[in-house]
């Protein structure tokens, strides 16, 4: 297929699916990566993000460091992604497959509501990331496992929703909350003590924030809030209003308030 100075030339556009235009006309483009004969190449990997739902619909949230082997890799890695207006993904795994994974999802959908007119249903956007996962299965059976956490407010339903994949691309929906990553079991824990049916905005943001939290404690991987670096938690909240960032002066607040509370408790005891 030629290229136009610089711009990809397609040739039949109608197909909905934008990953399988790639597939087709240029299979060079789709996320790979190349992975040495002993498999034991270092990659940065993200690590922890959960996502849970409050009255409004669903904040997502995620710590911020990526590691390599015994190392740190950066500081400062975003892994809550919006998908459309309605929808974000959340990453974990290995960095540069996971996040080209969610791009190629943001520009799925687009291409889709361009070609059909009409947006995906929360279950569409779902199952079409299922998809994508799968096509990483070979790479992930090399050490390079990609597991997002999706979630999005369904306009019908008229709530937010949450879903978990396994490496094979499986989808499965959480109704309450879920997390992934190497500190996904602890915060998971954590959620599970704190969440409350119908929470409000901001005792979902402090939920979400102590789950992390504990998360870090536990898992090395997992980075928590760095005061002296300034660095804080990624947090969205996706509701019938959008897409939206939490204020990184209202997350550093509330972390602040977190470890105030639990450096005076470490005291008392």
């Amino acid at each position: 297929m030629p290229e136009d100075r610089g711009r990809l030339v397609f040739g039949d556009t109608s197909n909905a699916s934008f990953s399988d235009l790639l597939r087709r006309d240029f299979p060079h483009l789709l996320p790979s990566v190349l992975v040495s004969a002993d498999g034991m190449t270092q990659v940065p990997h993200g690590t922890t993000v959960l996502a849970l739902r409050y009255r409004e619909g669903v904040i997502m949230s995620g710590d911020r460091q990526a590691t390599s082997g015994f190392q740190v890799a950066s500081r400062r890695m975003e892994k809550i992604f919006k998908s459309d207006d309605l929808s974000g993904v959340g990453i974990a795994g290995a960095a540069g497959p996971a996040m080209e994974m969610a791009k190629l999802f943001q520009t799925e959908l687009e291409h889709y509501e361009k070609v059909e007119g009409d947006n995906l249903s929360l279950d569409g956007k779902a199952n079409k990331l299922s998809q994508m996962v799968r096509m990483n299965l070979p790479a992930a059976l090399q050490g390079l496992v990609v597991v997002p956490i999706f979630a999005g407010f369904d306009e019908k339903a008229g709530l937010g929703r949450l879903f978990k994949y396994d490496v094979t691309g499986g989808r499965y929906e959480e109704t309450d909350y879920d997390a992934q990553g190497s500190g996904s079991k602890d915060a998971r824990d954590s959620l599970k003590k704190l969440w409350r049916r119908d929470m409000g905005r901001e005792d979902a943001l402090r939920v979400s924030l102590e789950a992390l939290i504990d998360a870090a404690d536990e898992d090395v991987g997992t980075g928590g809030p760095d005061l002296v670096r300034g660095i804080f938690p990624t947090v969205k909240t996706i509701t019938l209003s959008g897409f939206n960032d939490v204020p990184e002066d209202e997350i550093r607040r509330v972390c602040e308030a977190i470890l105030s509370e639990r450096t005076t408790s470490e005291q008392r005891s």
